[in-house]
């Protein structure tokens, strides 16, 4: 199954590693850290038309592959548990 997390971007349930609130984890510093890698390595993909609510990390092509959605956090599991595309 596929998820939809915003702007025509879907992902493979099968390649989600986790789903993260971006309001509670970018308090951490470690948090903030980790995206700023992830976007310096063109590892970030924006699904989001506006202010992201949510980011996934996903296993891709044996890399990693991170997606910032505007889509809440339980939206997206909505969606999962459901099988909406």
């Amino acid at each position: 199954m596929y998820l939809h997390l915003g702007k025509g971007v879907l992902v493979r349930e099968e390649s989600i590693v986790a789903i993260f609130d971006l309001d509670v984890t970018s308090q951490s510093h470690l948090t903030r850290k980790y995206l700023a890698a992830a976007d310096k390595a063109g590892e970030v993909v924006n699904a989001a038309e506006d202010i992201p609510k949510s980011f996934l990390v996903c296993r891709e092509d044996g890399g990693q592959r991170v997606y910032l959605s505007q889509m809440s956090v339980s939206t997206l599991l909505r969606r999962a548990e459901s099988g909406m595309i």
